[in-house]
């Protein structure tokens, strides 16, 4: 008997990115409601663009879920069911939150009648770690848990044993926080914007340097010591993994112990202190999660919704990972074992190393990206979107850097393609070698079938 497929869950900052989703395998999107979700900034989605994404998605077969999550402060609590009850009205498949006291509002208010019943699914900001709390919010009448990216495939595995009625998600690809699930103060302590009011600045990615310090004797705060020139970071990492390792038995470095101050590239002399314990440094910069090489375990597990994260990511990351993490589950499901090719895939999208998270336990250095803090592109990098096709000739929206000679992936619903790129023209028929970026429009040979799809430069090896 084969295993239940998973759904596949993506994220949707615009109603193409929906669509995107969609055409690329997804069986549900989630989008930020207004002013109560954690990506206030950058999304599309107002009363009127959820109202037609969820007439689109259900006239599609698929789901449309809205995220409500944040950590309200009493004024946002003030006004919050005046703001959910048109939402609650449009009947999305789901609301996902976070807040005990939101839950229970809106909870009472579907039992009174005041609201049409949707099923709630608790968010990962609510920390979920093992199967008694599952239980609490069963019996709180949550119908599905998205579980804490601090867990284990093992602990998964418990969860699923130990509670076996309650729908499952969990999370396999997209940026991880440096915090507990999110739970981040370095965007409010610099920008006076509260990670959990919607509003992140991602300090976390910002470019940091450190230096020595030493302690004043007399009140104990660190005091900075001027760095020597030349300081290599590939150098100093070298000689301190020949020190001391990162976690285990061997001796620990007596420099670990030491204060030393942080200094934001962009706030110079602003230094901060930070301190190293036996487990490594759990602070700024944290690796991607990719997960895609454990599909088949959470197939396995019974799990019911893979999560992918990312609503302020590109539609070329939307259909990307859509796509890739569509085959994994079908591969999956049939019996088929894992191809490395999706891995490969994966790393044409921008990322800042991909690590797999606490799925496995690895040593502490595996989630933290030191080197840094900017996205690298692997395989292929996004260069195109075609809008039309006619006459043999597609029109290109420019994105990206490509020329006449390069290997062109063709990304689309119907299957990828690589070409090699003979010819280039301008929107007035002259013949071109080279595609300088955005913004511009350009026309390149392709058949009729690959309207709407994606255009990816494959990068030499």
């Amino acid at each position: 008997m084969s295993p239940k497929s998973p759904e596949l869950l993506l994220p949707a900052g615009s109603l193409d990115k929906m669509r995107a989703a969609f055409d690329f395998g997804a069986d549900a999107i989630y989008a930020g409601q207004p002013r109560y979700s954690l990506r206030a900034r950058n999304n599309e989605f107002k009363l009127e663009q959820i109202q037609i994404g969820i007439e689109e998605a259900h006239a599609r077969g698929k789901k449309f879920f809205v995220t409500s999550n944040l950590l309200p402060h009493n004024d946002k609590v003030r006004t919050y069911l005046r703001d959910i009850e048109p939402v609650i009205a449009l009947k999305p498949d789901a609301l996902i939150m976070a807040d005990p006291g939101l839950i229970m509002m809106v909870r009472e208010g579907m039992d009174k009648g005041n609201f049409a019943d949707v099923p709630i699914h608790l968010s990962v900001q609510a920390n979920t770690v093992n199967y008694a709390a599952v239980k609490f919010w069963q019996k709180v009448g949550v119908a599905r848990i998205i579980l804490s990216r601090e867990l284990s495939l093992d602990e998964i595995e418990k969860i699923r044993q130990e509670c076996p009625d309650m729908e499952l998600e969990v999370f396999v690809h997209g940026a991880l926080c440096i915090a507990y699930s999110g739970r981040c103060l370095l965007s409010g302590y610099f920008n006076r914007r509260d990670p959990n009011q919607g509003t992140c600045t991602n300090a976390c990615r910002w470019n940091y340097q450190t230096q020595d310090s030493a302690v004043d004797p007399n009140t104990g705060e660190a005091i900075a010591i001027k760095m020597e020139a030349g300081f290599n970071f590939n150098e100093a990492q070298e000689e301190a993994e020949q020190s001391f390792a990162a976690c285990g038995g061997s001796a620990r470095h007596p420099a670990a112990d030491n204060v030393y101050l942080l200094e934001e590239a962009g706030r110079p002399g602003q230094l901060m202190p930070i301190m190293e314990d036996e487990h490594g440094t759990y602070i700024m910069n944290s690796k991607d999660l990719r997960a895609v090489e454990h599909v088949e375990r959470l197939v396995k597990i019974g799990v019911d919704s893979l999560k992918i994260e990312g609503r302020t990511k590109s539609l070329y990351y939307v259909a990307r990972t859509a796509q890739t993490y569509r085959r994994a589950i079908d591969d999956a499901v049939a019996g088929r074992p894992f191809n490395p090719q999706l891995i490969t895939e994966l790393e044409g999208l921008a990322n800042r190393g991909f690590t797999s998270g606490f799925l496995e336990r690895r040593p502490s250095q595996d989630y933290q990206n030191y080197e840094t803090g900017h996205s690298d592109i692997g395989h292929s990098h996004f260069v195109g979107e075609v809008r039309t096709v006619a006459d043999g000739w597609a029109e290109v929206e420019v994105k990206n850097k490509f020329l006449v000679g390069d290997q062109i992936e063709v990304i689309h619903p119907s299957g990828n393609h690589t070409v090699t790129l003979e010819q280039m023209r301008n929107l007035d028929g002259d013949a071109i070698t080279v595609a300088p970026g955005s913004p511009l429009q350009v026309r390149i040979p392709l058949e009729a079938r690959y309207a709407g799809a994606l255009l990816a430069r494959v990068m030499p090896v």
